[in-house]
């Protein structure tokens, strides 16, 4: 109901289903980037919002847990950007990129406008889309 792991996961490790289209157009084969990939999957978010100490909490568990990839689809708003010393996603993927585990994470979600990209400390992967 709340968050969209379910989507995020699909995408990321999504199985192979035959026959898929866009309303009968562009028929074929849909998976996601890595259908034979083992998901751990972290909730961190509630109807209260995303609180730091649960987002560190999960980086902490995924380093324990011996993750290879960390894909995270979450970030402040751009005017809400914390720096470096405070932004909680990058000092958690810091501590995990530090232990040789990549980190992927969303760019955003208030684009394509000028100077909303998030996540973006230069040992996280950022990615984005546009219009």
């Amino acid at each position: 109901k709340n968050g969209h792991g379910t989507h995020t996961s699909s995408t990321a490790a999504g199985n192979i289903v035959s026959g898929a289209s866009y309303y009968g157009l562009a028929t074929g084969t849909a998976k996601g980037g890595s259908p034979e990939s083992r998901l751990a999957i972290y909730k961190v978010c509630s109807n209260n919002g995303c609180s730091g100490a649960s987002i560190l909490a999960a980086f902490d568990d995924a380093i324990s847990d011996g993750v290879n990839v960390l894909s995270l689809s979450l970030g402040d708003p751009p005017n809400l950007k914390p720096d470096l010393t405070s932004d909680v996603i990058a000092i958690g993927a810091f501590h995990a990129v530090e232990r040789g585990i990549i980190v992927v994470c969303a760019a955003g979600n208030f684009g394509p406008e000028k100077s909303t990209v998030v996540n973006d400390a230069p040992w996280i992967l950022t990615g984005a889309a546009t219009t």
